[in-house]
């Protein structure tokens, strides 16, 4: 008898087990996985629409893409002025307790396009300088890699908001501008 009800004990010990592991493994797969986000510090200072794509893996890492456009015609904004466009894909790994947020460091690569001015005044006539000339812009396309740093917060109904730095280098080098930079405070929706 004694036997019977150690056995049956040891039965339902072990279902619990399985039956708990399980559920810690659906709650993490439960957990929702897509964020849409969009930078308000471009939007507000810059006049650049900065919309990021966010996927969470798993609970201390992700992937997403940031795409900017510059709406204005500005050459004039300070950092950043001469960035038309750009697309940002990018790995993160959080260093928090919670599922896909707080403290992160990421690394992105940066395929940037824009046009600088690069001082260099064209004559109408070369044979008669007094005719005046123009300025010319030249466009540009190159490939940056960088890290970033920042936190990310997240309410139970899905609202993010996060603050996040980072610096990266052209290694084109087809602009003069040699260093890249990206960050910003961002709001979005985790669904």
């Amino acid at each position: 008898m004694k036997k019977t009800h150690l056995l049956f004990v040891l039965l339902l010990t072990s279902f619990y087990g399985f039956a708990q592991e399980k559920q810690d493994a659906s709650v993490a797969f439960d957990e929702k996985q897509n964020e849409l986000k969009l930078n308000m510090t471009n939007v507000i200072i810059f006049k650049f629409l900065d919309i990021t794509y966010e996927k969470a893996l798993n609970e201390e890492s992700g992937v997403g893409v940031s795409v900017l456009y510059n709406f204005s015609d500005d050459n004039d904004q300070g950092l950043d002025e001469y960035r038309k466009f750009s697309i940002t894909p990018y790995y993160r790994h959080y260093f928090s307790k919670k599922y896909a947020e707080g403290f992160f460091v990421e690394g992105f690569t940066m395929l940037h396009t824009g046009e600088e001015n690069n001082n260099i005044y064209i004559l109408y006539d070369d044979s008669d300088p007094s005719l005046g000339g123009d300025f010319k812009d030249e466009n540009y396309t190159d490939l940056a890699i960088g890290l970033s740093t920042g936190f990310k917060a997240v309410s139970k109904r899905g609202f993010v908001a996060e603050v996040y730095l980072g610096i990266g280098r052209d290694l084109l080098g087809n602009s003069d501008i040699e260093v890249v930079g990206r960050g910003g405070i961002s709001l979005g929706y985790r669904f």
